[in-house]
C-alpha cells in the first residue's frame, strides 16, 4: 500500500511510503536517482534490492520512505520496524539490513534542491516510524550528505546519539601507483604484500585475471561460492553456497544485470588455478568490495591480501573507479593497506515529541550495552572456532 503523500514547505518536494514492488514498478526513476545521487552506495539501488526479492530474503512490501518532485524520484530509504533494546519494549525503525548490506545512508538526489528534500524526508522519516525513535547502525556521518543529513535531523528538532563509531579503510585512487605506494603510511606492509606475492609465485605463474560481464562473470561467481565452501565457512556452515537463497543472491547481485551498479569480480590465479577472489559492485565511482575468500591451503602467502595489492594496482593502472570501499567493519586486515578512513556510525535518532519520554541518553547507553555484549559473544565464538581449528590441526 501507499501512504498519502504529504506536503511540507510549498508544493515540492513531497514523501510517500511505498512498497517494494510498488518502487519497482518505476525503474527508470529508480535508476535515475542513483545517477543523481550524492555519495550513492549501491545497497539501496534498484539492482541489490531486486536481488535481495529474487533470492527470497525480503518480500513484495518491504517499506520504503520515498521523496519525489513531481514526477522525479529524489530520495529512497528501505526500512523496518523492529524491536531493539533502546526502545524499551517498544518497536524502533531501523534502515533496511541485511548480512550483506555494509552502509546505510538514504540515496538522496544532489543540487540546489537537496535541503529541501532532506526536509521532507526527516518528515518521511518520523511519519514512517509512526513518531518512534530510529536505530541507524553503519552511517556513514563524515561525508557530505551524512553531515546534511544530519543537519536536517537537527533542524526539525531531533534528537541525536552515538552509539559507536569506527574508521573504515577506504582508498582514494592516487595519480598513480608510485604516488600511492610513495605516500603509504605503512611501508613495511607493502614490503610483507610483495614478499607474499613472490612466495606464491614459487609454485607457478601468477595472474590477476577479471570478469564483469557474461559468462566469465558467472564462471567467477561460481569459482567463489566452490572456493569459499571449501573453507572454514563452509565446515561452520557460514559460506553463501550452504545456504540456497544466500547462493541465488550471490548470483543475481554479482550480475550484468544493467543499470548504474555494475559487477567486477578479480581472481588471484596460479597456473590457471585460483587462490583468491574478490566480488565487488561499482558505481557512482565506488568499487565495493563486498565479499574474498582464498585458498587456505595457501595460508601463509596470504593470497587474500595479494589480491586486495593487486586490485590497488589494477585501480591505478585502468582507472576503473576512483575510490576502494572496504566494506568491512572494525579491525579489518585491510586498515594497513587503505591509507584512507571513512566514519561509519551506529547512532539513534529521535524526533521531538519521543525524546522528552526517555531521553536519547538513556537509550544510547542501553544500546552501548546491547553492542558490548554482542561483541564479547563475537569475540567468544570467533575464539571457541579459532581452538577447534587449531585441535583439528593437531
Amino acid at each position: 500500500m501507499i501512504a498519502p503523500t504529504r506536503r511540507i514547505s510549498g508544493p515540492d518536494p513531497t514523501f510517500a511510503v511505498v512498497a517494494l514492488t510498488d518502487l519497482s514498478r518505476h525503474g527508470a526513476a529508480w535508476d535515475g536517482l542513483f545517477a543523481r545521487a550524492i555519495d550513492p552506495h549501491p545497497h539501496y539501488s534498484r539492482h541489490v534490492l531486486e536481488a535481495h526479492r529474487s533470492a527470497g530474503l525480503v518480500s513484495d512490501d518491504l517499506r520504503i520512505v520515498t521523496v519525489r518532485s513531481g514526477d522525479r524520484l529524489d530520495a529512497v530509504l528501505p526500512f523496518r520496524l523492529t524491536y531493539d533494546l533502546c526502545g524499551l519494549g517498544r518497536p524502533v525503525a531501523r534502515p533496511f539490513l541485511s548480512p550483506f548490506v555494509t552502509a546505510t545512508l538514504p540515496l538522496v538526489a544532489d543540487g540546489p534542491e537537496l535541503s529541501a528534500t532532506l526536509a521532507s524526508l526527516v518528515a518521511g522519516l518520523r511519519a514512517a516510524s509512526g513518531g518512534r525513535p530510529w536505530r541507524w547502525p553503519l552511517l556513514a556521518t563524515g561525508t557530505h550528505l551524512g553531515r546534511a543529513l544530519s543537519a536536517a535531523l537537527n533542524a526539525a528538532g531531533w534528537a541525536l546519539g552515538e552509539v559507536d563509531a569506527f574508521p573504515r579503510p577506504v582508498l582514494d585512487r592516487r595519480a598513480s601507483l608510485a604516488a600511492f605506494e610513495a605516500d603509504h603510511p605503512n611501508r613495511a606492509r607493502l614490503k610483507d604484500l610483495r614478499r607474499r606475492r613472490r612466495r606464491l609465485s614459487e609454485g607457478g605463474a601468477l595472474t590477476l585475471e577479471t570478469a564483469t560481464a557474461g559468462e566469465p562473470l558467472r564462471a567467477a561467481v561460481a569459482a567463489f561460492l566452490a572456493l569459499e565452501q571449501a573453507g572454514w565457512k563452509g565446515a561452520a556452515g557460514s559460506a553463501l553456497a550452504c545456504r540456497t537463497s544466500h547462493a541465488a543472491f550471490a548470483r543475481a547481485l554479482f550480475s550484468d544485470a544493467g543499470g548504474p551498479v555494475g559487477a567486477r569480480a578479480d581472481l588471484l590465479m596460479r597456473d590457471g588455478r585460483p587462490l583468491a577472489i574478490s566480488l565487488a559492485l561499482v558505481a557512482g565511482g565506488t568499487a565495493c568490495l563486498l565479499k574474498t575468500t582464498y585458498d587456505e591451503a595457501e595460508r601463509a602467502g596470504a593470497p587474500g591480501l595479494v589480491l586486495e595489492a593487486e586490485i590497488v594496482r589494477a585501480l591505478h593502472e585502468t582507472g576503473f573507479a576512483e575510490r576502494l570501499d572496504s566494506a568491512t567493519l572494525a579491525g579489518s586486515a585491510l586498515e594497513s593497506l587503505y591509507p584512507d578512513r571513512e566514519t561509519v556510525a551506529d547512532i539513534i535518532a529521535a524526533p521531538e515529541g519521543v525524546r522528552g519520554l526517555v531521553s536519547v541518553e538513556r537509550r544510547v547507553r542501553l544500546a552501548r550495552f546491547e553492542h558490548a555484549a554482542r561483541a564479547q559473544a563475537k569475540r567468544r565464538l570467533a575464539e571457541s572456532a579459532l581452538a577447534q581449528r587449531l585441535m583439528g590441526r593437531g
